[in-house]
């Protein structure tokens, strides 16, 4: 399974270190320590992490807050408070930033290890119901962004070749009809004969990506897609 990549925004080295040696034990990947307001905004364009784990008190002149609102203006990252601040005032701001979580300084690792975890099933959440909406459903979870030309399982992108990609765009856009193999190989293939071996490779490489029901194959005539039309 892929590793969650946590950016931690920390103005003080030490604890910055003490956060970042628990995340590497707890599994997680960290992408950066940064100290201040333009070095966090530059990490995310750069490294692109899953979660921001967030001080207020910054070095510079724009604490934690102000960095988180401009981070989401970049990108919808979620965003954890780990701070000494408990006062009403820091806390009602930061609540306005949506954040997962608003950890007081100290916390525990297991405390700290759960709140990541929501955030990442809330990520998961979002980004999942994001596909569904603009995606085609094949079915058992997978989905294919046709504009885009992205496969994904659930809310992971599967890597296509290019001529995976014209298959499946094929299929997906006759929903469900029969696609003869010579329209096949003209739609992939326009300007030069193929074998009969190099489109059965296609489809055996397209099917293999996808559960197996999906595509259908009727001997000598050609193949469609069969759920959910």
């Amino acid at each position: 399974m892929k590793k969650a990549k946590i950016l931690i925004v920390e103005d003080e080295t030490i604890v910055a270190l003490d956060i970042k040696s628990a995340l590497l034990h707890l599994g997680y990947e960290v992408t950066q320590c940064v100290r201040s307001y333009n070095k966090a905004l530059e990490s995310v364009i750069n490294n692109k992490p899953d979660i921001i784990l967030m001080d207020i008190h910054l070095f510079g002149d724009k604490d934690g807050i102000e960095t988180a609102i401009a981070i989401q203006k970049i990108e919808n990252i979620p965003i954890i408070y780990l701070t000494a601040y408990s006062d009403e005032k820091t806390i009602s701001r930061a609540i306005e930033t949506n954040p997962i979580s608003y950890l007081i300084k100290p916390f525990k690792r297991d405390e700290l290890n759960s709140t990541i975890r929501l955030g990442l099933y809330k990520l998961n959440k979002s980004n999942r119901c994001n596909i569904e909406m603009k995606c085609v459903n094949l079915g058992f979870n997978y989905f294919f962004d046709l504009n885009n030309e992205i496969l994904y399982y659930e809310n992971i992108p599967i890597k296509l070749s290019q001529n995976e990609k014209k298959l499946l765009t094929l299929l997906v856009e006759a929903k469900g009809s029969l696609i003869s193999f010579s329209e096949i190989e003209y739609y992939i293939w326009p300007d030069c004969a193929v074998s009969s071996s190099a489109l059965r490779t296609l489809i055996y490489r397209l099917r293999g990506k996808l559960e197996y029901k999906i595509i259908e194959t009727v001997p000598s005539l050609g193949c469609k897609l069969t759920p959910l039309f």
